[in-house]
C-alpha cells in the first residue's frame, strides 16, 4: 500500500511538474512575450510536432519528451506489491511453473519407461518392445525435425522483415519517391504537389524548421512586447508556396499570434532590365498579391528602395521584426545592408536563403575554385536540406484592415526603363505557369535531356530559367519532382540535378564571395596574365556593340543565336558559350568583350542580371571555374570554341535558317 501511494504521488507530481514547465515555456515565448527572441524562436523550430502526435506545446524540450516517456513507462509498470502482482508477472510465473511440471513429468515418464523395458527383458519380451519403441522414437524424431525446421524458418523470416524495415527507414525519401511514382499516376500535376505538402504537416508551426537556413543580421534579436506584426520583405523569391523565407515569417507570426505582412519594393530601374523583364515580374507579383489576400495576408507594393520606405512602413503598422530572402548580387546585398542601418535598433532583422537548396553560407564558407571542389560539399548536405515543403496556409491572425488592391498601372508608370524590348509570349509569368512548364519538361523533354541538351535543334531543355530567376518557382520543388522520374531516365535526371543544383549553387558561391564577379579582375591570376599577354593580338574581325546587338557579323550561327536572344528572351545553353567566346574574339579588349556580353545578356534575356549569367560570361571570356588550355592568339589559355566544332555537334545550317533576318524583322 505504501509503494502504491508513493507511485500515485510521483505520477501526479510528474504531471504537475510537466504542466508547470510547459506553462513557463509558453509564457517565455508565446503568445504575448515580454521579449521574444529570434534565437529562442529558432530553437523552437527544432521541436517538431508530428501531426499524428499530440503534444502539450510545440516548445517542449527534449527533456520534456524524456520526462513524458518515463511517465509512460511508470504507468505501464507500476510498483510491485506482495498481495497483488501485475498480470503479466503472474502469467510469466504460470508459464514457468507449467514448463517445470512438464519437464518433471517427462523425466518421470522416461524413468518408468526404462524400468518397464528392463522388466520386459527379464520376462523374455525384449524384442517385441524394442521394435515398438523404435517406431515411436522414429515418429517423434521426425516430428521434432519438422518442428525444428518450422522454428528455424520463422526467425529467418523475421530477420529479413526487420532488415527490409531498416533499409526502408534509411531510404525513406527514396521509398516516398517510389510511392509517388506508383500511386500518383492519376490526378492533376499541381494537385499532386499540393498533396505532397499536406502530407508533411498541417502548417509550418508544426514543422521542424532547419535553423541553418536563417541568418540573423541585426544586433537585437528581441521582438518588442507591444509589436503587432511580422514583415516578409519579398525580393528575390517572388512566390508563396515552397518559399523558406515566407514560411519562416509565417512561423514567427503564428508563434507570436500577430498578423503577417508582405511587401515588395519596386525600384524605377535595375541595371539593363527592360519592360520585358519588369513586365514578367510585375504580372507575377500581381498573382502573388491575389493569393496573399486569399490567405489573409496583406500584400503591399512599396515604391523605392527598402531603406527609404520600409522603416516608415514598420512604424505605421507597428511591425516587430523583418524577414527577407537572399541574393548574392552586389545591388541587392547593398539594399539589405542599407536597410539594416536604417532600421530602429529594437527591430530584429533576419535573412533566409530561399533560393538555394543548401544555403549559400552553409554550402561552403569560401570562394570555390570550380564544380569539382563544391560538388561533394553540396552532395553531403543534400540529405539534410532536400526535404518536402510544408504548406503556407491561411494566416489565423488577421490584420485590422486589408490594404487596397495595388494599382499596377500606376506602378508601371513609375518605371524608368527601355520599352522597346517587347515582352515574349512563350513564357507566361507566375508560379502556376512555371509549374506547368516543369510538367511539360518532365513528361516530354526530360528523357532527352541527358543526350540532346547540347543540340540547339532538339527540344530537350527545361526552359525553366525565367521562373527560377524571378523566384516564381523553387529549384528545390523542381528537383523533388524531377527525381521521381529517375527510374525512367536516370541519366537525364542526374544531368539535370548537376546543372540545377551544383552549377547553379556554384554561381551563387562565386558572386557571394567575389565582389568582382563581373570584372576581369575577378578571375584567376593565370587567366588575367594570359589575357593581358594577348591583349594586343590582331583580331580577325572587330565589331561594335551596336553591330553585335543587331546581329551584323559574318557568322550566321552567331547571328542566329543573337536573334533568338532578341526575339525570344532566351538563348540555348550551348550557344551561350559560343556566343560569348566569339565576342572576346571580335572586340578590342577582354574588358570590352565582358562588358558587351553582360550588357546584351542583361538587356534581352529574361533570366539576365543573375549569378548564372555573370558566371556564364566569366567562364567563357575569363576562364573562371575552368583550367588553362593550349595557348593561342587572342584567347591565350582561355578555352577555345569555333564554328567547325559546332558543325560536328549539330546541324548549324538548320539552326541558322530557323533564326534568319526575316525572324528578326518579325
Amino acid at each position: 500500500m505504501l509503494r502504491n501511494a508513493l507511485y500515485i504521488l510521483r505520477k501526479s507530481s510528474g504531471i504537475f511538474l510537466s504542466t508547470v514547465r510547459i506553462t513557463v515555456n509558453f509564457k517565455a515565448g508565446f503568445p504575448k512575450p515580454e521579449s521574444t527572441n529570434f534565437s529562442l524562436i529558432r530553437n523552437h523550430c527544432l521541436s517538431h510536432k508530428s501531426p499524428s502526435t499530440k503534444m502539450s506545446d510545440d516548445s517542449s524540450s527534449a527533456n520534456d519528451v524524456q520526462d513524458e516517456e518515463s511517465d509512460k513507462q511508470k504507468e505501464v509498470s507500476p510498483p510491485a506489491d506482495k498481495k497483488e502482482q501485475p498480470k503479466n508477472t503472474v502469467k510469466r510465473k504460470e508459464e514457468v511453473d507449467s514448463k517445470s511440471k512438464q519437464q518433471e513429468k517427462t523425466k518421470s515418464g522416461d524413468s518408468s519407461s526404462g524400468k518397464e523395458e528392463k522388466r520386459q527383458e527379464r520376462n523374455g519380451k525384449n524384442k517385441t518392445v524394442k521394435t515398438a519403441n523404435s517406431k515411436d522414437v522414429t515418429k517423434k524424431a521426425e516430428k521434432r525435425k519438422q518442428d525444428a525446421e518450422i522454428k528455424s524458418k520463422q526467425p529467418k523470416k523475421a530477420k529479413v522483415e526487420k532488415k527490409e524495415k531498416s533499409q526502408d527507414s534509411e531510404s525513406a525519401s527514396e521509398k516516398e519517391e517510389i510511392k509517388d511514382t506508383v500511386d500518383d499516376k492519376d490526378g492533376d500535376f499541381l494537385q499532386k504537389i499540393v498533396k505532397r505538402r499536406q502530407k508533411v504537416c498541417e502548417n509550418v508551426s508544426k514543422f521542424k524548421f532547419n535553423k541553418k537556413r536563417v541568418k540573423v543580421l541585426s544586433e537585437t534579436q528581441d521582438f518588442s512586447e507591444d509589436s503587432n506584426g511580422v514583415l516578409y520583405w519579398m525580393s528575390r523569391d517572388q512566390r508563396i508556396q515552397d518559399n523558406w523565407a515566407f514560411l519562416y515569417a509565417q512561423r514567427l507570426a503564428m508563434k507570436l499570434e500577430v498578423p503577417l505582412h508582405v511587401c515588395f519594393c519596386l525600384v524605377p530601374k535595375f541595371l539593363e532590365a527592360t519592360i520585358r523583364q519588369f513586365g514578367f515580374m510585375m504580372k507575377g507579383l500581381a498573382l502573388v498579391e491575389k493569393e496573399c489576400r486569399d490567405l489573409n495576408i496583406p500584400f503591399h507594393l512599396v515604391l523605392g528602395e527598402a531603406s527609404k520606405s520600409i522603416p516608415a512602413f514598420l512604424k505605421e503598422h507597428n511591425i516587430g521584426g523583418v524577414v527577407t530572402d537572399f541574393s548574392p548580387l552586389r545591388i541587392p546585398m547593398k539594399w539589405v545592408d542599407d536597410l539594416k542601418k536604417a532600421l530602429p535598433k529594437d527591430i530584429p532583422f533576419c535573412q533566409v536563403d530561399a533560393h538555394n537548396i543548401v544555403p549559400c553560407w552553409e554550402a561552403s564558407p569560401k570562394l570555390e575554385y570550380g564544380a569539382r571542389t563544391i560538388r561533394s560539399k553540396i552532395n553531403k548536405q543534400l540529405g539534410e536540406y532536400l526535404t518536402e515543403f510544408p504548406p503556407l496556409v491561411k494566416h489565423p491572425h488577421a490584420p485590422k484592415q486589408m490594404p487596397k488592391e495595388t494599382d499596377w498601372v500606376k506602378a508601371d508608370g513609375s518605371l524608368e526603363i527601355d520599352r522597346n524590348v517587347k515582352e515574349v509570349a512563350w513564357a507566361q509569368p507566375g508560379t502556376e505557369a512555371g509549374l506547368r512548364m516543369l510538367e511539360s519538361f518532365c513528361e516530354k523533354r526530360l528523357k532527352y535531356f541527358g543526350t540532346d541538351r547540347n543540340d540547339p535543334n532538339k527540344q530537350a531543355l527545361s526552359n525553366l530559367s525565367p521562373w527560377f530567376h524571378f523566384g516564381q518557382i523553387s529549384v528545390q520543388r523542381c528537383i523533388l519532382t524531377v527525381r521521381l522520374y529517375r527510374s525512367k531516365s536516370s541519366e537525364s535526371v542526374n544531368a539535370f540535378i548537376e546543372e540545377a543544383v551544383v552549377r547553379r549553387e556554384l554561381a551563387d558561391n562565386f558572386c557571394f564571395y567575389n565582389p568582382d564577379y563581373d570584372a576581369i579582375k575577378g578571375t584567376n591570376d593565370w587567366a588575367k596574365k594570359s589575357l593581358d599577354l594577348h591583349r594586343k593580338d590582331k583580331r580577325p574581325y572587330l565589331y561594335s556593340r551596336e553591330q553585335l546587338e543587331n546581329s551584323k557579323t559574318h557568322d550566321d550561327l552567331w547571328n542566329a543565336a543573337q536573334i533568338q536572344l532578341v526575339t525570344e528572351g532566351k538563348m540555348h545553353g550551348f550557344l551561350r558559350m559560343y556566343w560569348a567566346k566569339k565576342i572576346l574574339e571580335w572586340t578590342k579588349s577582354p574588358e570590352d568583350a565582358l562588358a558587351d556580353a553582360i550588357y546584351l545578356n542583361d538587356k534581352y534575356n529574361l533570366d539576365g542580371r543573375d549569378p548564372n549569367g555573370y558566371v556564364g560570361c566569366m567562364w567563357s571570356i575569363c576562364g573562371i571555374h575552368d583550367q588553362g588550355w593550349a595557348e593561342r592568339a587572342v584567347f591565350g589559355k582561355i578555352r577555345y570554341m569555333n564554328y567547325q566544332g559546332c558543325k560536328r555537334k549539330f546541324d548549324v545550317a538548320a539552326f541558322a535558317r530557323k533564326y534568319s533576318k526575316k525572324s528578326l524583322n518579325k
